[in-house]
């Protein structure tokens, strides 16, 4: 595994690492001292921490240590996402996949998902985990407006549009469930290290 650091700031460090969930996973089961933030994305781990606990050059020496562990076994947690599969580009993933749209619905279903990271918008999850067959482009065009609960695939992720917003991704269905509530306590109803199933409902 290759790991490599970068400063970010007196208070963090940038790793870029092959694994991010499970090298993530891994310093959650044992937080180095001063440790007090780890910010995923789809390649690396922001490792924020408290000056006046450890410096970067000490976290530094640790993290460059740390082996990824199974990020599935360290989070058990997962959700059902329930989703009528009637989205706009369905034909479209179909011709570019040459799949039936029939085949593509049973595809996505089948996908052992994970919120790798979250960004773009609030309560935005990048779910990996899809066949390498969905694995389709964005469209040409960007829609200016996706409805909320929209469920949509685009590259090696699917994710739910947790509100209304303008986007490129494809959309293959649609869900009630709320993957971002202000009122709920988190809001956040996919923050990363969730594994995440859909199942298709009428």
């Amino acid at each position: 595994m290759t790991v490599r650091l970068l400063p970010c700031g007196r208070r963090a460090v940038l790793v870029e690492v092959d694994d991010v969930l499970g090298y993530q996973a891994a310093l959650a089961q044992a937080p180095p001292d001063g440790v007090v933030e780890l910010v995923p994305a789809a390649r690396t781990l922001l490792v924020r921490f408290d000056p006046a606990v450890t410096s970067s050059d000490r976290l530094g020496a640790l993290l460059g240590r740390v082996s990824p562990v199974d990020s599935q076994v360290a989070d058990t947690r997962e959700v059902v996402i329930p989703v009528v599969y009637d989205g706009e580009d369905l034909t479209e993933v179909a011709a570019e996949t040459g799949l039936s749209v029939e085949e593509v619905v049973a595809r996505h279903r089948a996908g052992s998902y994970v919120s790798a990271f979250c960004g773009f918008a609030p309560g935005f999850a990048y779910l990996s985990g899809a066949d390498p067959v969905l694995h389709v482009s964005r469209r040409s065009s960007p829609r200016t407006r996706i409805p909320a609960g929209s469920v949509a695939i685009a590259g090696e992720y699917s994710a739910v549009y947790p509100s209304a917003s303008p986007g490129g991704w494809r959309l293959i269905g649609r869900t009630e469930a709320p993957v971002w509530d202000v009122e709920r306590d988190p809001p956040n109803l996919l923050p990363p290290g969730t594994r995440v199933r859909f199942r298709e409902v009428s």
